[in-house]
């Protein structure tokens, strides 16, 4: 079985798919920006293990013995689903394998922000670290006391409640349901808004979710609210996003994810100051890594057994 994984793999990574490479599997790496060498290899591929890149009707009608596309991680609205569903194609994601490590970098992100990590990090390597504008320190503060809005309660907002909790924060959340055993207390979205000084988004790409942070929901929020987005970039109205990062209604932000992947150079929330990014990698760790490929290998083995898949959703 052909395995294609849409992934730049490092030397330890790669040594580890060369090991899970045995019993009728052939796992071969191939750098997401490399898509000459992808489509060649999808030419004879039976399952592809997909990350980010979008996969499209096009890449799917040139994989003629497709069988399974198989998530690494949750969200899949970077995958023509009618398009799979057509060819009879198998499509699974893995919840709850980059659970802990998107929770972590959210915190990261949320204290980032908060302590405007940015400008103190670039003024201390110019030696300006103690001469900076006084007015810096008003922008700052602690998460202790602060009330921390979760749009979305899954596992990850699951995590990140008790965290919140024992480091001060008070939590509320949003969902289309309550969740009986939340650690947190529910809101209606738009009193969430109102309510919270930090908001952190925990929800995925929908048709009914597109643009749901718009320039009327930032609107509603407190003045100076900190806004972090682990999710997808989809989510927010990125200029809405920018005016109120200019004009101090969201004092910072905390951002893994863009309207446009890989972000682009010409994007104005690169030029602000009171911004802290990541490239959409608050999931990637060795021990997500590693969680993610013994869910995919499985699913792999199962279609060799002629068996279901697990999490299948197409």
């Amino acid at each position: 079985m052909n395995v294609v994984f849409q992934f730049d793999a490092g030397p330890a990574l790669a040594a580890e798919l060369a090991r899970l490479s045995v019993d009728g599997l052939r796992i071969t790496p191939c750098p997401e920006g490399d898509m000459a060498r992808f489509l060649a290899l999808m030419a004879d591929a039976d399952a592809l293990l997909h990350v980010l890149r979008p996969i499209t009707a096009e890449i799917i009608a040139q994989a003629p013995k497709l069988k399974l596309i198989q998530k690494i991680g949750v969200g899949v609205n970077t995958i023509d689903l009618e398009a799979a569903k057509s060819r009879g194609i198998k499509v699974a994601n893995m919840p709850g394998t980059n659970t802990r490590a998107v929770a972590e970098t959210t915190l990261l992100l949320m204290l980032a922000a908060l302590r405007r990590l940015p400008t103190f990090d670039q003024a201390t390597r110019r030696g300006q670290g103690w001469s900076l504008d006084p007015a810096i320190y008003d922008a700052v503060g602690e998460l202790a006391g602060k009330v921390v809005g979760l749009v979305g309660y899954g596992a990850v907002g699951r995590m990140l409640a008790p965290i919140l909790r024992v480091m001060g924060a008070d939590v509320i959340y949003s969902a289309r349901t309550m969740k009986p055993d939340a650690l947190a207390r529910w809101r209606e979205l738009p009193d969430l808004l109102a309510e919270a000084d930090i908001i952190s988004l925990h929800l995925p790409l929908l048709s009914g979710t597109v643009k749901l942070i718009d320039a009327t929901a930032v609107a509603r929020m407190k003045p100076g609210v900190v806004f972090v987005n682990t999710s997808r970039g989809g989510l927010v109205d990125e200029p809405a996003l920018v005016a109120a990062l200019g004009s101090g209604q969201i004092r910072a932000a905390g951002l893994d994810v863009f309207s446009v992947e890989p972000v682009e150079l010409g994007n104005p929330l690169l030029k602000m100051d009171n911004v802290v990014f990541f490239p959409h990698i608050a999931w990637l760790t060795p021990e997500t890594l590693t969680r993610s490929l013994e869910v995919a290998i499985d699913n792999c083995r199962r279609i060799l057994r002629g068996q279901e898949i697990a999490f299948r959703i197409a």
